[in-house]
């Protein structure tokens, strides 16, 4: 409890000063947030679509958890052991004005914990996975210095077998990237092959479109560039400014009638290499353009298809800075044939992006994200208790 479910019962201290809405908000319907009801909107959207906000993933894995067809109280006879830890939603309370030993504490309570039950010494964590809805740096703090970034958890010794699901991996062979939640959680796969067809037939009279902020803090910025690309692009690009005044960038429905009005979205780093707006553009069958292999290439190998000209486009951020290349002479030059192609690979991913509602227990989405997330892990472990042999 002390690690998951205390954390919603005080919801109140995962809320910042700064923060649009109260997280308590985004708790609700098993972490998928308040249902969005909307008049302007077709049946297929009200009852399938939530404010869903991305730090909530923990909270839509553990409920889906206990939903598993294949789930156990007997750990000693599980083929994987789920830590129900809640860690993006735990460092979230000690992230800013905390010292390092708050933000550490709830890590090393955890691994003390564990290394009390018997099925830790079966394989001494290689078998454990969680999920994080933060980026894996976050928890990768380097030193003790109270100016320095997030927490130590996954740098402790006995958490460096344990597999973390997280939203952005990185150079680390214990870190699996999984998909961030959009706001689409449906309930059953008629329910998905309606929507995958909607996006087929949806007129896009925008070549390109852009939903973002600028990054005045980074020299250099990629988005700099990018944004004075659309501006300039003679009404081909529809640019959604996440620093205006209404914060339509919050709101699912703006977002996607953004993008499936679109040909191709662009996709640049923000504060990390990776972002929720990629998710959120696939859904709506628009070929996301990416800027660096970080942001998807190399992250989310259990969902996305090796060979990544097949779904999206790829322009270099330094051959964008240095004037070498120009957003719309690039996408200008992909032949009718060649969207058309990309397009339904993108709209035939959108089953493996999206995790599926099951609360009500009858209908269900197969193989969607969670599934090939628990696929995945069940494979992993197979193989290290194989090499362990």
């Amino acid at each position: 409890m002390r690690f998951n479910q205390d954390l919603l019962t005080n919801c109140q201290v995962l809320t910042r000063s700064i923060d649009k809405t109260s997280m308590c908000e985004y708790v609700q319907n098993s972490g998928f947030g308040p249902q969005i009801i909307s008049s302007e909107a077709s049946d297929l959207w009200n009852s399938n679509w939530f404010w869903t906000n991305q730090f909530m993933l923990e909270v839509i894995f553990h409920d889906r958890m206990k939903k598993y067809e294949c789930l156990t109280n007997d750990s000693l006879v599980a083929s994987a052991i789920f830590a129900p830890y809640y860690a993006g939603l735990d460092l979230r309370r000690y992230l800013w004005g905390f010292n390092t030993s708050m933000r550490d504490s709830s890590g090393l309570d955890l691994i003390n914990w564990l290394k009390q039950k018997p099925q830790w010494k079966t394989m001494w964590g290689k078998d454990h996975f969680l999920v994080s809805s933060r980026i894996a740096r976050d928890f990768r703090r380097k030193s003790n210095r109270k100016s320095d970034w997030g927490s130590n958890f996954r740098f402790l010794p006995e958490f460096k077998n344990l597999l973390m699901l997280t939203i952005e991996s990185g150079p680390w062979k214990n870190d699996i990237a999984v998909p961030y939640p959009t706001s689409f959680h449906p309930s059953s796969d008629d329910q998905v092959l309606q929507w995958q067809n909607l996006m087929r037939t949806q007129n896009r009279p925008y070549l390109f479109s852009f939903a973002g902020a600028s990054r005045t803090r980074q020299k250099n910025s990629t988005r700099k560039e990018i944004i004075r690309h659309c501006q300039s692009s003679n009404k081909l690009c529809k640019l959604l400014d996440c620093n205006s005044v209404g914060h339509e960038c919050d709101d699912p429905l703006k977002l996607m009638n953004l993008f499936r009005s679109s040909i191709f979205c662009l996709q640049p780093p923000g504060d990390s290499l990776t972002r929720r707006s990629t998710f959120d553009s696939i859904l709506a069958g628009c070929i996301p353009v990416f800027f660096h292999p970080g942001s998807a290439y190399t992250q989310y190998l259990w969902y996305l298809p090796k060979n990544y000209s097949n779904y999206s486009v790829f322009i270099s951020a330094n051959d964008l800075k240095l004037g070498k290349v120009r957003i719309e002479e690039k996408l200008v030059t992909v032949s009718k044939d060649e969207v058309a192609s990309m397009r339904e690979e993108v709209i035939r991913l959108i089953p493996r992006i999206i995790y599926g509602d099951r609360r009500s227990g009858l209908e269900s989405v197969e193989d969607d994200a969670f599934d090939l997330a628990i696929e995945g892990v069940l494979k992993r472990v197979d193989r290290l208790r194989g090499s362990d042999l």
